[in-house]
């Protein structure tokens, strides 16, 4: 009998004890036990700061609007590792996901040291290329150069955004990040570049890429859901297919809304630039209503740039921690917070609660700061939700 979902996440979780090691050779070396399936596979590789899981999500959309068997890799993911990987809009049944698990842990018997997101990336694209999607969107984990995914052949390649995050390992400015990114844009390639950075289009000019711009779409989408999914029409549009009318589709734990009276949203914004965006976007759901914050951020984030990107908007906030190990402590993100009026409430659900209570019916409620707070109250705490990203 084979991998059971449970067992599959117990064997991946065992490998974040190894942590993240970057290179290559392990991933070539693995895929290659596997027989290759990334050489099946006709991708759209999306790679940024911020946004790439939505733009994965509507890019995969349109494609299977436009009629192609499509299939998806994402992370982080909320309450199981099975929810990286979609197949025509669906997450991988949890027997196919245990059984692609299984097998790349075969593959890795060959090769040491494999991560856990190299693992999962395998264990993704074999299972997409055994499915015989014709398309594959693929979203990046950390940078590009030196990512898992960086093994595509990609046609096609998203360049959402550059923001500073993960300095110690991309580099210390805009450009070394961008540079980071753009190294997997192959040649003859589209590239489909977000933002306004004029620094970063003329990095992204000398990659010998075409270089083209997301053009105004008509959506319902609100604040900065719609510049992803503008991003994703260009692309699908460089793929080949035109872009369609796939009504509302949802990206969980991306400015989704949870609760009325107070209207009650949450975000997954880990850094100064996703926060930025996110309180750009906000006035498009709560309008001008009485906002109260509830925030959880890790010790590896730029916590007092995310704040000072969202406490102006805030009349109080509420900080918690996510039941991540690495979550700051809410009084270390107290003594952040200035002047603003702030409480400490220790569990998440309860800091939500309390929350509401202080915005009121009319008022409007934001947990932010991290998925992990995300998926704490979206699903409850899990040890199953840790990942290395």
């Amino acid at each position: 009998m084979g991998w059971s979902l449970e067992r599959a996440e117990d064997h991946l979780l065992s490998l974040e004890l190894f942590g993240m090691n970057f290179g290559l050779e392990r991933m070539r070396r693995l895929l290659a036990e596997l027989g290759d399936p990334q050489a099946r596979l006709r991708a759209i590789h999306v790679v940024g700061t911020n946004g790439k899981s939505s733009t994965v999500r509507f890019a995969a959309a349109l494609l299977q609007a436009g009629g192609l068997r499509t299939g998806a890799y994402l992370s982080p993911h909320l309450t199981s590792f099975a929810e990286r990987i979609l197949i025509d809009g669906e997450d991988v049944a949890p027997d196919a996901f245990g059984a692609a698990i299984e097998r790349a842990a075969a593959a890795a018997e060959e090769v040491a040291g494999v991560t856990q997101f190299e693992l999962l990336t395998a264990a993704a694209l074999d299972e997409l290329a055994r499915a015989e999607v014709e398309a594959a969107v693929i979203e990046a984990g950390l940078g590009g150069r030196y990512d898992a995914t960086n093994v595509l052949d990609a046609p096609v390649v998203v360049l959402t955004n550059v923001g500073l995050e993960h300095t110690r390992w991309l580099g210390d400015t805009v450009a070394e990040i961008a540079a980071e990114k753009l190294a997997v844009v192959k040649p003859g390639a589209t590239l489909v570049l977000g933002g306004d950075d004029p620094e970063v289009e003329a990095l992204a000019r000398r990659t010998g890429a075409t270089v083209v711009h997301p053009a105004r779409v008509d959506t319902p989408l609100r604040g900065f859901q719609r510049a992803n999914f503008e991003a994703a029409a260009a692309a699908v549009r460089a793929f080949g297919v035109t872009p369609r009318d796939i009504g509302d589709v949802n990206v969980a734990g991306r400015l989704q809304v949870v609760g009325d009276h107070p209207v009650t949203i949450v975000d997954g914004a880990h850094n100064p630039a996703g926060m930025a965006a996110l309180v750009a976007s906000l006035p498009d759901v709560t309008g001008n209503r009485r906002l109260v914050a509830v925030v959880s951020i890790l010790d590896d984030k730029d916590a007092a740039g995310m704040l000072h990107a969202l406490l102006g908007k805030c009349s109080a906030v509420i900080f918690t921690a996510s039941h991540n190990p690495r979550a700051v402590p809410p009084a270390t993100l107290q003594r952040l917070a200035g002047g603003t009026p702030s409480e400490v409430v220790g569990e998440p659900r309860a800091a939500v609660a309390r929350a509401r209570e202080l915005a009121g019916p009319r008022g409007a409620v934001l947990a932010t700061g991290s998925i992990y707070l995300v998926a704490d109250l979206v699903g409850g705490p899990d040890r199953r939700k840790a990942s290395a990203l």
